[in-house]
């Protein structure tokens, strides 16, 4: 190519220029200095700092603002608005915030089995410091959908009117939802207690009152929950950024340990509470407001936490996260904002019910209202067979019992329905910390739908039905049942029907029929 080639002199041309243009912006291309990571804080007020630009912070970085955590939120020209995840003691206007360069992090691994600690990580047991393989971010990237898979196999509650009538599987996402003090709490703390070993229950208090949170950590010890279990505790007085956090970190511990082929149960203690810290942090950071003041992200919030609770497939290691997501409704209103974002987020809900819990019915689930939507298909076949027309007359004897209630006379066969149901409603009692197996549950359902059943008296019903249950146990047919086997022909159904029927006229023989 010679000198006087145009085409060559354009392109000599084209890299000088480039070249000069290179030498001019190449101050400004320089590493960020450390004096440049670090701004001062402006003013702090409920757990939100403002602080001067830290040049080009991003979202969810972690800052250490004069030794307090806390994470980048707001990015604005020039300021920035921080979330602190501790007390803000020492924290004022000049303090330092200096950029950490990395996401929150949490640990992760089977270590955490056992321990009771904050959304960081941080050991709240007194046992010392918590050492794990590994650190993650607290909130990662959802599982692809390629591997996970349906929810397929059963998850026993221990509690007969759930396990029977609303059927769990594991991966599902259920929630529990019912007015204050209506035993949602305690429920789902019995299905943590009711647990094979096998299984990991994971209990997230959430902005809880104190004494509240130290109880109900402290039931789990006594129950031996904690053995094969973890405790991530926030209380009403820590930051709002640390309760916000709060179940995004347990999540991302329960995947952890899924990811290594175990199933996890966790229960979101509550997002009532979560949402009015997510409400409260929109509201410092002066972010538009909608309905009762939730922010327009408060279904996405909800909602990117509860799609990670799933039936992991076997190229993640094929381990389950089931959900029990806890929500407060006032005066039994189901149409509230928060409520009805989760009931249209979650597989299926357990409601709680008021007046069921003033007349002492424990656990007080409204069956009517309840509904598992994906749950029957992973019920054991013989219990789902079993149970197969049980809720559609308990519901139809909740129906003729209000009937019943203002003097209606009712025929003969109405009135056996609403005999056997209030027996049924004996039966579906149950004390905090039992729990039911397979096998139990099997042969109290037994029991409540044999002939002759609405004739056993209610005073004593309680130690009828052990004694079915222990006649039941003797039985060869009964014995010889498998309770989670894959296929069950209509003979042997016929046969422990046939059983049932058998063992109920034993208990009446003896006993003096009693008016319902």
């Amino acid at each position: 190519m010679s000198e006087a080639d145009p085409t060559a002199a354009r392109a000599r041309a084209v890299a000088r220029d480039a070249l000069d243009e290179l030498r001019e912006r190449l101050p400004e291309l320089q590493p960020v200095t450390n004096t440049a990571r670090v701004g001062q804080v402006l003013s702090v007020a409920d757990g939100v700092a403002t602080a001067t630009s830290m040049h080009r912070p991003f979202a969810g970085e972690l800052v250490d603002v004069g030794g307090v955590l806390a994470v980048a939120e707001d990015l604005q020209e020039g300021r920035t608005r921080l979330v602190l995840l501790s007390e803000a003691h020492g924290v004022e206007a000049g303090t330092p915030a200096r950029r950490l360069g990395r996401l929150v992090e949490v640990p992760a691994g089977l270590e955490l089995i056992g321990r009771v600690v904050d959304p960081l990580g941080r050991p709240l047991d007194g046992r010392g410091p918590l050492v794990t393989r590994r650190r993650v971010r607290a909130e990662g990237l959802p599982i692809p959908l390629a591997e996970r898979e349906p929810v397929s196999r059963p998850l026993r509650t221990g509690v007969f009117a759930i396990d029977t009538m609303i059927p769990i599987g594991r991966g599902q996402r259920q929630l529990v939802i019912g007015d204050r003090s209506t035993g949602k709490t305690e429920l789902c703390l019995d299905i943590l207690a009711g647990l094979d070993e096998d299984t990991v229950g994971i209990y997230v208090a959430i902005g809880r009152r104190g004494s509240d949170a130290a109880a109900h950590v402290q039931w789990l010890q006594d129950a031996g929950v904690l053995q094969h279990g973890v405790a991530v505790v926030t209380d009403a007085d820590d930051p709002v950024g640390l309760v916000h956090l709060a179940p995004y970190s347990a999540t991302t511990m329960a995947e952890e340990i899924a990811e290594q082929g175990r199933d996890v149960v966790i229960v979101y203690d509550d997002l009532t509470a979560h949402a009015h810290a997510h409400r409260t942090l929109a509201l410092l950071m002066g972010r538009p407001v909608g309905r009762e003041a939730h922010p327009a992200d408060v279904f996405y919030a909800h909602a990117r936490l509860l799609e990670r609770a799933t039936q992991l497939g076997a190229v993640r290691g094929g381990g389950s996260i089931t959900a029990f997501p806890i929500v407060e409704t006032q005066a039994g209103d189901l149409t509230g904002y928060i409520p009805t974002n989760l009931v249209s987020i979650t597989d299926g809900q357990i409601r709680l019910d008021a007046g069921l819990a003033a007349a002492d019915v424990v656990p007080a689930v409204d069956v009517a209202l309840s509904v598992s939507r994906v749950g029957g298909k992973a019920q054991p076949p013989l219990l789902r067979k079993l149970s197969g027309s049980f809720k559609n007359r308990y519901a139809q004897f909740l129906e003729l019992e209000t009937f019943a209630r203002f003097g209606t006379r009712l025929e003969a066969s109405a009135q056996a329905v609403v005999d056997w149901g209030r027996r049924v409603r004996r039966v579906l009692r149950q004390d905090r910390g039992t729990s039911h197996d397979w096998s139990d549950t099997i042969a109290r359902l037994l029991l409540v739908q044999a002939e002759g059943f609405e004739r056993l008296p209610l005073g004593g019903l309680d130690e009828l039905v052990q004694r079915g249950r222990a006649r039941l146990a003797l039985e060869p047919t009964f014995r010889a049942m498998a309770p989670e086997a894959p296929k069950v022909d209509d003979e042997q159904l016929a046969r422990l029907r046939a059983t049932g029927d058998r063992v109920v006229a034993s208990l009446l023989e003896p006993a003096s029929e009693a008016p319902g």
